[in-house]
């Protein structure tokens, strides 16, 4: 090695720094390497390219070749780094330094054998990819959500999926079907999942919540129950529509219009128990139009003889 010029080798100075000493040598790797450059030459000059920076890149081997122009018995008799090396043709190759270049290397030749494969660190594989999710939109009725219900669809990939639609379950609730998604871009991949948006579509008589404080989530249930005025006079027995079919309910007599009456455990069933049903009562008056004069004469008879319901509005 006594009449080889490493700086001249590497195209740098012989004050050169570490990081220039570094940028010079990957450069010529890169356009020298046997695997990218056929020239008759290349591997030859590939050689001394390595064997300089193998010396230059050791503080140690570099101080001893600036002061007798060589070093040691070979250069590359042993690997000056460890188990980050590894020797070459008779030369120690730094790993570190070539992971980039082995990169390139891999993309010029997809990493068939050859250097780049050997000189890159070793890599721990890429876990499988994952397919990808899936989304979804079902619409139930207030009805099927009473106790529970399972419905059959079709996803976005064609398959035939069963939903079971848990009891109670709130508007826009979303489910999570695993492994029922799009399947992974590659092999050993899991498949994604299928998430399924539940809405609930709007009753024509019942609402969640309780009379003028609606929720979404309650397990209660709202209804608004019209009555005669002698039904709310006198008092009544009537049918009130629930989700489960009809049940009989008590009006007391001189029930005012707005007062709310419960029917225990006619609500939604969900996890934590059963809701009950509110019934919003709402006065109807008849129709004046059915009224004849004596129908007349006795609401007014009647009417005289009790208090104002305005009274206690004096100022």
């Amino acid at each position: 090695m006594a009449n080889k010029n490493f700086y001249d080798i590497l195209g740098v100075d012989r004050g050169a720094s570490a990081d220039e000493i570094k940028a010079a040598y990957r450069k010529l790797a890169r356009k020298l390497h046997p695997d990218v450059n056929k020239a008759t030459d290349a591997q030859a000059r590939f050689t001394e390219v390595q064997e300089a920076y193998d010396v230059l890149s050791d503080p140690e081997k570099r101080k001893l070749y600036d002061r007798t122009g060589r070093v040691g018995v070979g250069v590359g008799g042993a690997p000056g780094r460890g188990s980050a090396g590894a020797t070459h043709h008779g030369f120690t190759v730094d790993f570190e330094d070539l992971d980039d270049i082995g990169s390139v290397f891999d993309s010029f030749f997809g990493g068939r054998g050859g250097f780049s494969a050997q000189a890159r660190r070793a890599r721990p594989p890429r876990p499988p990819r994952r397919g990808s999710d899936l989304r979804q939109t079902v619409h139930v009725d207030l009805s099927d959500i009473a106790r529970g219900t399972t419905l059959r669809t079709t996803t976005p990939s064609g398959d035939h999926v069963e939903v079971k639609i848990p009891a109670g379950c709130a508007d826009r609730t979303t489910l999570r079907l695993k492994g029922r998604g799009a399947p992974p871009p590659a092999p050993g991949g899991q498949n994604g999942d299928l998430l399924i948006t539940v809405h609930v579509k709007p009753h024509p008589l019942f609402s969640r919540g309780k009379p003028n404080a609606p929720d979404p989530k309650s397990p209660d249930l709202s209804i608004t129950l019209p009555v005669t005025i002698a039904e709310a006079t006198l008092g009544a027995t009537v049918d009130v529509p629930t989700l489960e079919g009809p049940v009989r309910l008590s009006i007391p007599p001189g029930t005012a219009s707005g007062r709310q009456l419960r029917l225990k455990g006619r609500g939604l069933h969900t996890k934590t128990g059963v809701g009950d049903l509110y019934a919003l009562v709402r006065i109807v008056p008849p129709d004046p139009g059915s009224l004849d004069e004596a129908d007349r004469e006795a609401l007014e008879r009647i009417c005289r003889r009790q208090p104002s319901p305005r009274a206690g509005m004096k100022t």
